[in-house]
């Protein structure tokens, strides 16, 4: 949807917000439970930095990075979780400076291929800015996990858009990865900006539409709220069923949060 510098822009500026989040914690806030099931701050900022490292390794070194898909399929349940462990163990301080010199190496990476470079990922292969877009995806997402660890508010910023890009662009993804038949139609999405803007996807005269902020769009495809705890509305049978399957992100279909106030 954007040009590579200005989404690897983004994504530096989206790092460097959850950079700050983490970087004066303490050893015992590093060990905070986060929201993800088993996984304290220190597993989300390890798979930031392990997804940063398979995405260095798309970006120099295919076969290496087949080899390492293969992997994952082998073993589906385990291979995100196990990254993540791994990385967790480490002292705070070398996982932080792991991160920060990994996303370090991709940023130059990316912003260096000659346009029209592709690069192979876990389901279809990217260009140097689609896979920018997820990696700030990501970023958004687990430092989101974060800040709920540590009671932290986070003002949403006009790089949602790029959240909201992905998970518009995944909406068939949502339906395959449930053995489900996506709908032939394209829905209307109008989502309003932090700035109060408008962006809008989609014919106007769609049958199928969603309308509500950003944030809580974003939140929703990421799998960080659940879609009874947001302002968004959809019109249509087709959108309300994808607003409770939405995902952005690759692999599994992923339980999602449960309502604010459940058991």
């Amino acid at each position: 949807m954007s040009d590579p510098a200005a989404v690897l822009a983004d994504l530096r500026a989206e790092s460097e917000e959850v950079d700050e989040l983490v970087r004066e914690l303490t050893d015992e806030q590093w060990a905070l439970p986060t929201p993800a099931p088993r996984w304290t701050v220190a597993h989300q900022i390890a798979h930031l930095a392990w997804t940063d490292a398979a995405a260095l390794l798309a970006a120099t070194d295919p076969e290496g990075f087949a080899a390492e898909t293969e992997k994952a399929l082998a073993a589906p349940d385990r291979f995100v979780d196990d990254g993540a462990d791994e990385g967790a163990a480490q002292p705070p301080a070398v996982l932080l400076a792991r991160w920060r010199e990994g996303r370090e190496r991709l940023h130059r990476v990316l912003a260096e291929a000659p346009p029209g470079t592709r690069f192979p990922w876990y389901g279809p292969a990217m260009s140097a800015g689609s896979l920018a877009t997820a990696r700030l995806m990501e970023t958004w997402a687990h430092g989101q996990d974060v800040a709920d660890a540590l009671g932290v508010v986070r003002q949403p910023t006009a790089r949602l858009r790029h959240v909201a890009w992905i998970g518009l662009r995944a909406r068939d993804y949502a339906y395959f990865v449930r053995g489900l038949t996506p709908p032939a139609e394209p829905f209307r999405v109008e989502l309003t900006a932090p700035s109060g803007e408008l962006w809008t996807y989609g014919p106007e005269d769609a049958a199928q539409k969603i309308t509500g902020p950003a944030l809580d769009f974003c939140l929703l495809v990421t799998q960080r709220a659940h879609r009874d705890d947001t302002a968004l509305t959809a019109v249509g049978a087709d959108a309300e069923e994808w607003l409770g399957i939405a995902q952005a992100f690759a692999g599994p279909a992923g339980d999602g949060r449960a309502p604010k106030g459940a058991a």
